[in-house]
């Protein structure tokens, strides 16, 4: 039987961007399921594994910040990468002076969350190398089928995890929402001696639930209705009706 994990995870800063504010950045109030599934893949991920977040705990007071950012406002385009790599040769780079811009953000600060996962084996011959944490490609094979290939075993998996997440340990560095908002984390291992999330009730409307990437030409993001209830936050199934494109 797979386990869920329990992670705490907490930072100074943090930005789970609402995809509707195309020019400030602007987070959602509480943590997404995208940038949960994005903690315990940064501990352990494989092909043959993918993360399911099913609730979000928020740990302390949601609170706000306001801080004006230089960015670079551009990205070597798709176009200019392939003629260089036909080529052998070309020109890639982004000069930071001409292409700096100054945008303000509206952001959390000193977050913490209780995140709690499982992860559910799949075939790594459906793996798409390019978007290699979000494959949707449905599974042909059953879960006895599964649990026969040569590399998909469970109790690997489990041990892996558990013992770098005890230990601290992971391949890339968590975050939260933004590479330069790292986190840090712990495993809970009961999460009935932990202190209570925050007493907070409130309707927090439509939010990212992850991309959907069907079609990988065509990434779609995917929504659910959330509420903070008690300062928890229920993620549905990715195949319930309640999450929709």
């Amino acid at each position: 039987m797979i386990k869920s994990y329990c992670l705490e995870v907490s930072g100074d800063f943090a930005c789970f961007t609402r995809p509707e504010m195309k020019v400030e950045r602007v987070s959602y109030d509480v943590m997404t399921p995208s940038a949960a599934r994005a903690v315990f893949e940064a501990i352990v991920w494989k092909p043959a594994i993918r993360w399911r977040v099913t609730k979000i705990e928020v740990l302390k007071p949601i609170k706000w910040i306001s801080i004006r950012r230089n960015e670079v406002g551009a990205v070597a385009s798709t176009r200019n990468v392939q003629t260089a790599m036909s080529a052998g040769s070309g020109d890639l780079g982004l000069y930071v002076e001409d292409e700096r811009q100054q945008r303000a953000g509206l952001f959390l600060r000193d977050v913490a969350y209780r995140i709690h996962a499982n992860f559910e084996l799949r075939d790594p011959s459906v793996h798409k190398p390019h978007f290699p944490h979000l494959s949707k490609s449905p599974v042909n094979r059953g879960e006895n089928d599964l649990l026969t290939l040569p590399d998909n075993n469970p109790a690997k998996f489990m041990s892996m995890f558990e013992r770098r997440a005890s230990g601290g340990q992971c391949v890339n560095q968590p975050y939260l929402g933004c590479r330069e908002f790292a986190c840090s984390f712990r495993l809970v291992e009961d999460v009935k001696a932990e202190p209570p999330p925050i007493g907070e009730t409130r309707e927090l409307g439509w939010m990212l639930y992850d991309l959907d990437y069907s079609n990988p030409a065509d990434p779609k993001p995917r929504f659910f209705p959330a509420r903070l209830d008690n300062g928890v936050v229920n993620v549905p199934a990715w195949e319930s009706e309640e999450v929709r494109g």
